[in-house]
This record gives structure tokens, C-alpha cells and sequence, in this order.
């Protein structure tokens, strides 16, 4: 069966190409055509009129929404967390785990392992391992109790069960160094977060294949104009992705657009780094054992240290072209092509091409989620 998205403007997001009809058979994209297209007995035809119609976004950096987080370790959870992502515009992402004692962290790494992806949400493409090898100089909301150095024997287990494709680690911690050599060799990618790590050792990660900086600006040495730290590696080496909050509350409007002029959109990635009170009023949750209060939208522990966010892409992606003011093209590429460059699936996915994964968005003229289709299966679509 056929698909035909009709009557939007599709923003692939290299470009803008109204009139054309996106054409989907078999979960991927069949072509893009540059004008209307008959459809066939057995076609679904779906009506964009007025719509943008883009790629889907991917989140590689969330722990949770809607009351689940990937550290409940059950399939609800993981279930109830796709549904709710894709109904703001994602997908694909990565469930994150949290600092915790290892039989936790296990116990939701094969829980994403034994899981296939909901048919109702957005796909998980793997585990994103935070923790627990990050600095307590910079834990943020990683409970300080459960740090410690890499182990071999602890994280080999977890590498040996294929789902785990994004770490973030401290390299400045002892076993570090060759811990990301271990994993970089087995394509995973590496992340410096929640770190002290001196410019050079930053450098140093980068050469044995470490790629992104997470949530640039939180839980890492400053910049310093004789040593750069974490943050004057993230914003000089052009090897780096850097992953960014756009909330307005983890980093000001100013310093996220200062970030894109220093970086640019194909090396920024926006995240959510959402925990279970995403979509949820204000009140009390969980967050890694710890109790953290959620009033107006902000998450902190009890020390007053922000913990994750109530942030969602679609958001995200509004806050970005207001703080930044980018086009919408360049907006989503930060959230679509770039975060799935950063998991080597360019082409394959975040961009409308043919040949890639039917992994689509309909979006308002205000940028609000009107349809969300995972390989070519409509997941979400808003009530009229």
C-alpha cells in the first residue's frame, strides 16, 4: 500500500518544496514528487493542506515523560514514554539511564534489550548510558552515592548487549580513556558530561573517538581563557556535536544562540534531557531514588540543583527559532539530521529523501504536532 501526504509544504530540511507529494511505500520514502499524484485502489491519501511536512525528530538525550521514566526497567514504561514522545514530534530516541547501583542500570538496559518498539510510538534505537562514571564535582542530579570509575567488568556487560549506542562518561575519571577506546572500537559513541575534564584531556577523549559534549553548558568545567575546559573544547573542536537544552531555563536564549553562531546547526543537537514530569503538572517525582519537586515546568532536587527537564522536542523546536532566529530548515536539522548523524544514520533517517525511513511529521503553521508517522505507520494524530 501506498502513502500520499498531499497538499503541505515539505521541508526536508535542506529545502522548502511546496506542491510537492511525499510518497511512502513499504515504511520508507518512495519519492518526493513536484506535484500532485493520482492515487491508486489501496492508496491512503493524507491531507497536509497548510501543513509543513517534515522528517521526525530524534531525542538521543531523554529519561522519561508521562509519568515513566527508563529506569522503571518495564515495558509500559518504555511504551508509555513512545507514545507520549511521539505526540510532540519524535520518532526515534535513546532511553537514558541514570546513576544507579548496577543491577539497576542492567535491569534497564535489558528491559530497552528484550523490548521491541511500540507500534503505537516512536522507535528506541538503543540505550544512552549517563552514568555512572561522571565526576561528583559536576553530578547535578546523578546521586553522588553511586559514582565511580569506569570498570571493565561492570561496563562490558553492558557494551556485550548490543543496545548500548551512546555513553556519557568524564574522561578525566581513572579507566576512562581506555574504556572509550573499548566501546569506540565496537561502535558506540561517547559523550563528555557531568565532567572537570581539562581542555587537553577533552582533546585527548576525542582523539580515541569521543564525538559529542552533553548538555553543553551544564555539569562541566567552565571556560576560562587560560584553561578552556569542557566548554572551550565543545565550542573549538570541530570534532564535537554539541547537545543543548533549549528550555530557556538550562541555558539562556542568549548563550543557546551564541552556541549555534559558534558551532552551527550541523553540530548543534537539541535534546529534551526530559525526566518523568514531562507532559504532568507540577508536584513530586522520582528521579534516580531521589525526590525532586516540579513547579512551574522547573525540576530541581532538594539542594536546588536543576534535575533533567519537563522539556519536549516540538518545544524545543519553537524556543530555538525564537532564541536563535533561525528559518525553519535550519531549526529542524538540529533536531532531525544532525542528532542522526551523530548515530551514523544520515540518509537513513532525519531527512526526507528517498530511500530513507518513513519516519515523518506534520506540523502547523505554528509548529504545533498535527500527525506523527513512524516507518510509514501513523502513531500519533491530533484530535480535531
Amino acid at each position: 500500500m501506498r502513502i500520499l501526504i498531499t497538499g503541505g509544504t515539505l521541508v526536508t530540511p535542506y529545502q522548502r518544496l511546496p506542491g510537492h507529494t511525499l510518497v511512502v511505500q513499504d515504511g520508507q520514502i518512495a519519492a518526493l514528487e513536484p506535484h500532485p499524484v493520482a492515487s491508486q485502489p489501496g492508496d491512503q491519501v493524507i491531507d497536509a493542506q497548510g501543513m509543513w511536512v517534515a522528517p521526525g525528530m530524534i531525542d538521543v538525550h531523554v529519561h522519561g515523560g508521562d509519568g515513566c521514566d527508563t529506569m522503571d526497567a518495564t515495558p509500559l514504561a518504555l511504551e508509555t514514554i513512545a507514545r507520549f514522545f511521539a505526540a510532540h514530534g519524535v520518532t526515534a530516541f535513546l532511553p537514558t539511564t541514570m546513576t544507579c547501583p548496577g543491577e539497576a542500570i542492567t535491569a534497564a538496559v535489558e528491559n530497552v534489550r528484550r523490548s521491541p518498539s511500540t507500534p503505537n510510538g516512536a522507535a528506541h534505537l538503543g540505550v544512552h548510558l549517563e552514568g555512572p562514571y561522571l565526576n561528583a564535582s559536576h553530578k547535578g542530579a546523578q546521586p553522588a552515592t553511586h559514582l565511580r570509575n569506569p570498570d571493565p567488568a561492570e561496563y562490558q556487560q553492558w557494551f556485550d548487549s548490543g543496545v548500548i549506542r551512546l555513553v556519557t562518561v568524564a574522561p578525566e575519571l581513572d579507566g576512562a580513556l581506555d574504556m572509550i577506546g573499548t566501546g569506540v572500537a565496537r561502535g558506540i559513541e561517547f559523550a563528555v558530561g557531568h565532567s572537570s575534564a581539562e581542555y587537553a584531556c577533552v582533546l585527548e577523549a576525542a582523539d580515541r573517538g569521543l564525538r559529542q559534549v552533553t548538555h553543553t553548558f551544564n555539569g562541566m568545567s567552565p571556560l576560562h581563557h587560560r584553561e578552556p575546559g569542557v566548554l572551550g573544547a565543545a565550542l573549538s573542536d570541530d570534532r564535537l556535536f554539541a547537545q543543548i537544552i533549549s528550555d530557556g531555563i538550562h541555558v539562556h536564549p542568549a548563550v543557546v544562540k551564541a552556541l549555534i553562531r559558534a558551532k552551527g546547526v550541523d553540530r548543534t543537537l537539541l535534546i529534551t534531557d526530559a525526566m518523568r514530569a514531562a507532559g504532568l503538572p507540577g508536584g513530586t517525582y522520582d528521579l534516580g531514588g531521589q525526590e525532586i519537586a516540579v513547579h512551574d515546568g522547573i525540576a530541581r532536587t532538594a539542594s536546588g540543583s536543576l534535575a533533567g527537564s519537563t522539556l519536549t522536542m516540538d518545544r524545543a523546536l519553537r524556543n530555538v527559532i525564537e532564541f536563535a532566529g533561525l528559518e525553519l530548515g535550519d531549526a529542524l536539522k538540529m533536531a532531525t539530521t544532525t542528532p542522526a548523524a551523530t548515530l551514523g544514520l544520515s540518509g537513513c533517517k532525519g531527512v526526507l529523501a528517498p530511500g530513507a525511513d518513513a519516519d515523518i511529521i506534520l506540523l502547523t503553521q505554528d509548529l504545533e504536532v498535527a500527525l506523527t508517522m513512524v516507518a510509514g505507520r501513523v502513531v500519533y494524530s491530533r484530535p480535531q
